[in-house]
């Protein structure tokens, strides 16, 4: 004789079982937000997405996605959590771990920051977490200049950023500097006032008027004179002699310590200006964006 099901199968099996296709659409969307790259890897047209997660939330009566960047409802946060366990025991044989599929993440980092802060360190979080290939891109600083699609990006501002969530990475205090010959030549600097009449060097990410502040100077920002983009540039350019940069401590610490650049003055100011790490609402969902975070938290600490 038969054995009856359960009664709790029974009460489930009147509803429809979604498709293995919409759940693998919706968990591929959820985590790479983009119906372009979705299609890419499931090898379908970016309509068929569009199609299968609509199929979906029409079979569960609930809405999947709150806004157009994909960032996911309540009801979907909690709908991807089950689903991620489902197909995770599906690719599993009885008695086996769960495989450890390879993920992509995509940063996009401010150049100099990358440069003296980021790659130094970077390949122990590589070695920490070898089954997430990273893609780095570069984002320019104050002028929000950053790769549409990337999961995290490292921002050089104010911190006033309405369009993502953000925390504070990097404080750091700024101080002139100089190379060792210029210093020669149109030195002594013995006092903040020796400046005057000096070739300073200018950068919209770091204002000559903090420090004049806090030196005592009342004198107005800079408006003639070399001007960089780039923090990097900016101290190569002060190493080979043109004039005096203002020059974040952590940033500059390649070129102080290989001698190509000299402090001028004992005293130092906090930048008005700090390094951010920003993501779109609900990045943090995807595990590989919430190691990189919590990774970049302890060694920035």
């Amino acid at each position: 004789m038969a054995t009856a099901a359960p009664s709790s199968f029974l009460g489930s099996a009147a509803r429809r079982i979604p498709p293995i296709q919409c759940l693998l659409t919706f968990e591929a969307l959820a985590r790479l937000r983009s119906v372009t790259q979705t299609a890419d890897e499931l090898c379908v047209t970016p309509s068929a997405v569009s199609h299968r997660v609509k199929q979906l939330e029409q079979l569960l009566g609930v809405r999947l996605f709150g806004r157009a960047d994909f960032s996911l409802t309540t009801e979907g946060s909690t709908y991807l959590a089950h689903v991620r366990e489902g197909l995770g025991s599906l690719q599993r044989f009885p008695g086996q771990a769960a495989p450890t599929g390879r993920r992509r993440l995509k940063l996009a980092v401010t150049p100099t920051f990358a440069r003296i802060i980021l790659i130094p360190r970077l390949r122990q979080f590589t070695e920490a977490y070898p089954e997430i290939d990273l893609a780095l891109q570069v984002s320019i600083p104050l002028l929000d200049v950053v790769a549409e699609d990337a999961d995290l990006i490292v921002r050089f501002g104010t911190g006033h950023y309405a369009d993502v969530e953000h925390e504070v990475i990097a404080h750091d205090h700024v101080t002139p500097l100089a190379s060792p010959g210029f210093v020669r030549e149109q030195g002594p600097f013995e006092r903040p006032e020796d400046l005057e009449g000096v070739p300073l060097l200018r950068s919209p990410l770091e204002p000559w008027r903090t420090w004049f502040a806090a030196a005592g100077l009342d004198w107005p920002e800079p408006v003639e004179g070399s001007q960089f983009s780039d923090v990097g540039l900016m101290c190569d350019a002060a190493a080979a002699g043109m004039g005096v940069a203002l020059v974040r401590h952590k940033l500059g610490a390649p070129w102080l310590e290989n001698g190509t650049l000299v402090r001028l003055f004992p005293m130092d100011t906090p930048s008005p200006h700090s390094h951010y790490l920003c993501w779109s609402t609900g990045t943090m969902d995807r595990w590989e964006c919430a190691a990189f975070a919590e990774w970049l938290r302890k060694t920035m600490g």
